[in-house]
């Protein structure tokens, strides 16, 4: 595919920082897709390159993650407020500030991020503090990212000195398996729940993603179009196994799974849904 797009070294180093790819590799695979940076690597997996897949928790580069639940554990909330620089991050009153805000958000019951900017903090809404304290610090910050969870039993967990946070939430009370399997999502960072509950898109994309390879492949020559789509489903299911959460090796323990670890901790335990967020 040609292109007049000029690809700018700040661009290449960007998709090579994501995906560990050599950088003349980045700069073909940006010329290729006119500079779109998730096709970008979409298509350096497509040529067989083992690279980062695409997450949408890469957005905010630095700030405060704070995961939160109520005093009942039945609803749990996850908020990110970004800034510039870690100096900023890392400083004791932003953090202060990420927590009341974090507060707010549980205090008011909010279920979105529109509702948390105009929560009630004394006189002021929390849209009002942002804006004080981007005054006060001289950097553009803002609450990037919320989500929440609602279950019979929501555990959070927070890594990393505030860079990433977690919910979990299960159908009935289990506070130490409730960590455990945030502290699994922490590490894990897996897709869904089970490949029942994959997105149909993730699924067609690594499905065409592994055919590609396969046509890429000389070893492949020959093998029939019904061939490749079971050879694909293989791959497909080593990807379920790799990257859903009940299916992966739990982190405790690698000779079980996370099914098996929820099993032998209670037999009617289930995960119902997860959230996580994390800098960089």
């Amino acid at each position: 595919m040609s292109t007049t797009v000029t690809i700018s070294a700040a661009e290449i180093n960007k998709l090579r920082q994501a995906t560990g790819a050599g950088m003349m590799d980045c700069r073909k695979a940006l010329a290729e897709t006119n500079g779109d940076f998730e096709a970008a690597i979409d298509w350096l997996r497509k040529q067989g390159q083992k690279v980062a897949a695409k997450r949408s928790d890469r957005e905010a580069k630095e700030g405060v993650v704070i995961a939160k639940t109520t005093d009942d554990n039945q609803s749990g909330i996850i908020v990110c407020v970004s800034c510039e620089t870690d100096f900023v991050a890392k400083n004791a009153d932003f953090v202060a500030f990420a927590q009341s805000i974090a507060d707010a958000a549980i205090d008011n019951n909010v279920k979105s991020l529109d509702e948390l900017n105009s929560a009630k903090v004394g006189e002021s809404t929390v849209a009002d503090l942002v804006n004080d304290k981007l005054a006060s610090i001289g950097e553009k910050i803002g609450i990037t990212k919320f989500e929440r969870i609602d279950a019979p039993y929501v555990a959070s967990y927070i890594h990393g000195a505030n860079r990433m946070g977690v919910l979990v939430g299960l159908n009935k009370a289990a506070a130490e398996a409730g960590k455990d399997v945030a502290m699994q999502i922490a590490a894990m960072n897996p897709v869904a729940v089970d490949a029942d509950s994959v997105p149909a898109e993730t699924i067609e994309r690594e499905r065409s993603i592994a055919i590609e390879q396969m046509k890429q492949d000389p070893k492949m020559a020959g093998k029939t179009d019904d061939m490749l789509g079971k050879i694909a489903q293989g791959k497909l299911n080593a990807f379920f196994k790799e990257q859903t959460l009940l299916a992966q090796a739990f982190v405790k323990d690698a000779g079980k799974s996370v099914a098996d670890y929820l099993k032998e901790t209670d037999k009617d335990l289930k995960v119902i849904e997860f959230k996580r967020v994390a800098l960089g």
